[in-house]
Parts: C-alpha cells; structure tokens; sequence
C-alpha cells in the first residue's frame, strides 16, 4: 500500500485542496503543467459566492465530478491557467499508476491516500458521485500497491491563486452555441460513476452506460460491462425500457435510483432491452417488462433467449460443445443450446482471464459455470476450497448432459454447479449399470445446495434417475430403497473414494462391496446413514 500523504498547514486553503484532488483525480498521463492548468480551470469554473461548509462540500462534488470525466475543451485556452505554476509538482510516476484505474477508483485512492479521508466519508462522497456500490470501490482503492518511485509527494499549490482574469462569457456564448451538438453526447456517454449518464425516465429513474472501455483499466465488474447491441442509441425504445421499470413498485424496484443499459437489440426478430441494478436484471420485450434477482458475478454470461448469450467484455474465443468457434458479434453469441431433452445442461465453452470453463444453462437468467469429478476424484487433504474450474472434457459432457435434467431449476441464480460421480458400478440383483452423483450449486449470494442423485437406477434408459436426498460435497454419502427387476426391495448406499457406507436399521442382511451397502429389509424404513 502506497504512504499515505502528511499534508503542511499552508496547503489548507479550500482552492489549493481542490486543485490537488482535481489534479491527481484527471486521466491520462499528459505534462504535468497542461494537467495543473485544467485542474485549475476545473476548480475556477466552480467557484461560487456562498462559502459555507456545505458550499464548499457541493463544490468539491462538483470538482471531482468534472474531473472524473473532462471535457476536452477545457485543453483549449489553456494560457491564463498557465501562468505561475509552482516549483514543485508531483512525481509523474503517481498520476501514471493512477490513470490506469476507473474514474471511481481514482477518486476513492485520492480521497483516501492523498487527502486522508476516512472510509466512511470516501463513502458518503462517492454516493454523491453517484457510484451505485461504493465499498467495493474502496475496496479496490485501498488494495493498490503503486510502482516503487510513485509514492504521492507533498503538493506545492498554496500560491496558488483562482484566475480572475478572463471573462466567463466567453465559454458561455460557446457552451450556448455548441449545446445543440453536444447535447447528444452529454445524453449518452455523460458523467456518472462507473457509467456515463444517459437520460431520466418521468419517474425519475437515471439510465447509466458503462465508460468506454472502463472494463480493460480497472476491476472486472458489472458496472464496467459495456451497452451493447444494434439497439443502443434508439432513445425511445431505451426510455420505454426505463419508464416501465420506473413504475414497478415492491421488491421488483431498481435500486438506487439508477439503471445501467447492458444491452438493447434484438433477440431473433423481437427488440430486447436489458438493464441492471444491483442483484437484478429487467428485460424489456414488446411481451412487457420481466424483474429477475441475477447476482453479481462479474463474468457470468446472460442469457438473452433463444440460446442468445450476452458474453462479459474480456471473455474471449467461445466454443461449441464439440470445439467448433462460437460465432459471436456485438458481444452476443449464435444460439448455443443445451443437448438435453430438458434444454437444462452443459452450452458452450469460453476463454476468459481465469482460464476456460464450461457455461451450462440451469434454467436461471444467467449461465453457470458446470464442473465435474470422476469416480477416482478425491479432494486434497486440507485443502479449503476445490481447484479451479476448467473446461469440461468428454466425460465431463456426456455426465452433465444425463445429470441436466435431473437438476431442479434453481429458484435463486447460480454461479457454479459441481458434479461429483463418486460411484460408478454396477446395480446387484440383475440391475443396470448405474452412477451416483452428488451436485452441488452454488449461488450468487455465496450459498449453497447439495443433493444426491442417483442415475440409471430405474428402467432401461440410462437417463433413468431418482434424487435420493441430501449430500456432502466433500464427503458424498447417499442410499435409498430400489427395487430389483425381480421385485424384491433392497436398501443401497455408496460412499465416496476412501469411504464406506455405514447403515443403522432393522436390516434383516446387509454387505458391503466396491463401496456399494445393499441390504434387505421392509421397504421405506428409516436408516441413518454414515461414512466413514
């Protein structure tokens, strides 16, 4: 973590403050003394006649705001702003480390490694700024480690004084006459907090975009997804979409007040427009408007329809299910659908910063990334989380596309679902060759659902399967009462690799072999079951 700055007493006046936060707060890594002359320009342009505390608290908001996102003609003219510079400026390896950080993140590290502000008014400020989930930003800010030689040095900018020189009119008779042409540009890659502003619906709701290219400077989030689709820039159908969720009330709400525009196109031959705040997701459709609870995984595809998937910007290179490029245009995949009688299983694979993985679609509005253990798979002593996902192989594919349809739609959105085949055999007494499965989901909100399935138990299709309760993921133990094609009942129960079933009831004969219990008994008697 980079030091943090011991600041003299001569600095303390309101303007030089402004322009030192104005100053490292600004993007790019242009000379210094053009970067101090827009800093300043910035804070001239927002001096006001009140000077109380909550004037000052307003000014400063609207500093950062302006310097978060500046406008290219404040480069023009610059020379009055140029004019008595100080001796001293900060070391450009600082504002080189900083102009590779979201504009939010910027303002959070200035605010608290350069100005000291505590966490919780870094917080209060950036709310002002509009960042719809600030703590993570902080987060993010306060995680930076700068290059060695780019530590923040005491800032020189108490002679600084505001310029009062140059008329204001002007910039104004420029703003007036070049309103009608950037008024446009304003509406859509406006300033806001990790999203340009767009517009407002009647009710009140803010419509945000992503900044371009946000995604590729800073954290992988869901604020830095671009708006994507041939659709974007239709004003009507994007303010319908934002107007219909501005007047849904209840839990279905966006939260905040704001809305980003993640995609607006088409989905086949119907126009679609999706947006998100927070946890949720709104698809507008001629149909109507559809409120879902999505998460927040950054980099979990959404599903669009129709097989559609809109892909997070730094995903790459997607594939079919047999290895074939996945043809994708404007971030949205051709229709990849599951093999599965249920359209419930295994999509298509994808390339993305942590490694290939495997998408499936489980029926929630978002893909999940599909993982799979073999019979042999034993998880590594200690270990406190499991490896990796990565690609699913062939066997991996063909054990997903039987367990798809044996998996329950999820009523909460999924991150990650884990099959574990942790036996493999076959059933005694003239039965099939069958696999005992223990799937685990994991959602958006970190938790988690384990049951046990076993497949092939019944009928002469290998889809044949039966849910057989719950199960550990890292311990799988599971049993329940089959009936052979003969007709007799019988009690079975497998363990994992390096496990054994362990069976309590009035059993009249019970063995063990290859892990698999089966015993005899009255049908449906309890058994509690262990593994050890």
């Amino acid at each position: 973590m980079a030091e943090e700055v011991i600041t003299n007493s001569a600095t303390k006046s309101p303007y030089s403050e402004l322009v030192r936060m104005a100053y490292f707060v600004l993007p790019g890594r242009g000379k210094r003394v053009y970067r101090l002359a827009v800093a300043r320009r910035i804070v001239d342009g927002t001096a006001r006649r009140d000077r109380s505390p909550a004037a000052l608290a307003r000014r400063r908001t609207r500093v950062l705001r302006r310097a978060m996102y500046p406008s290219r003609r404040l480069q023009i003219g610059l020379g009055p702003w140029l004019r008595s510079l100080p001796a001293r400026l900060p070391d450009p390896a600082l504002t080189g480390a900083l102009s590779r950080l979201e504009p939010p993140v910027r303002v959070a590290y200035v605010l608290r490694h350069i100005e000291c502000m505590p966490r919780y008014a870094v917080r209060d400020q950036l709310i002002k700024l509009r960042v719809p989930d600030p703590w993570p930003v902080i987060d993010a800010a306060d995680a930076l480690e700068v290059p060695s030689g780019a530590s923040p040095e005491r800032f020189e900018t108490a002679l600084l004084r505001p310029v009062r020189n140059r008329s204001l009119l002007p910039l104004a008779t420029a703003a007036a006459l070049t309103a009608g042409l950037v008024g446009a540009l304003v509406m859509t890659e406006g300033g806001g907090s990790f999203a340009g502003g767009r517009t407002a619906s009647a009710h009140g709701l803010r419509l945000l975009t992503a900044v371009p290219g946000a995604w590729a400077r800073g954290p992988h989030t869901l604020d830095t997804w671009p708006a994507r689709g041939d659709l974007v820039h239709d004003r009507a159908l994007t303010r319908r979409a934002v107007d219909a969720w501005a007047g849904v009330t209840g839990d279905r709400r966006a939260r905040g007040g704001t809305a980003q525009l993640m995609y607006a196109g088409h989905s086949g031959t119907t126009a679609l427009v999706l947006l998100r705040s927070g946890d949720r997701l709104a698809r507008y459709a001629s149909s109507g408007l559809e409120v879902v609870t999505a998460g927040a995984d950054p980099s979990a595809p959404i599903h669009l329809g129709s097989g559609r998937y809109l892909l997070a910007p730094w995903d790459a290179r997607p594939e079919t299910l047999t290895g074939d490029p996945l043809d994708v245009r404007d971030g949205v995949t051709a229709p990849a659908l599951a093999r599965t009688r249920c359209g419930r299983g295994p999509a298509f694979h994808v390339d993305g910063p942590g490694g290939a993985r495997t998408v499936g679609d489980l029926g929630g509005p978002r893909g999940a990334v599909l993982t799979y253990h073999s019979p042999a798979y034993r998880p590594s002593a200690g270990a406190a989380t499991e490896p990796a996902p990565t690609r699913l192989g062939p066997e991996g594919l063909r054990f997903w596309e039987r367990l798809g349809c044996a998996t329950p739609r999820p009523e909460r959105p999924v991150t990650e679902a884990m099959a574990w085949n942790f036996w493999s055999g076959t059933l005694p007494h003239g039965g099939r060759a069958a696999d005992w499965a223990c799937t685990r989901l994991t959602f958006a909100d970190n938790g988690t659902a384990s049951w046990a399935t076993l497949l092939g138990a019944d009928g002469p299709r290998a889809v044949g399967q039966r849910a057989t309760g719950a199960c550990d993921a890292r311990r799988p133990v599971s049993g329940t009462w089959w009936r052979a094609p003969a007709g007799r009942w019988y009690y079975l129960a497998a363990a994992g690799p390096g496990l054994l079933p362990r069976a309590e009831a009035p059993f009249r004969s019970a063995g063990t072999q290859n892990r698999l219990l089966v015993a005899t008994g009255r049908p449906n008697t309890p058994v509690a079951l262990t593994a050890r």
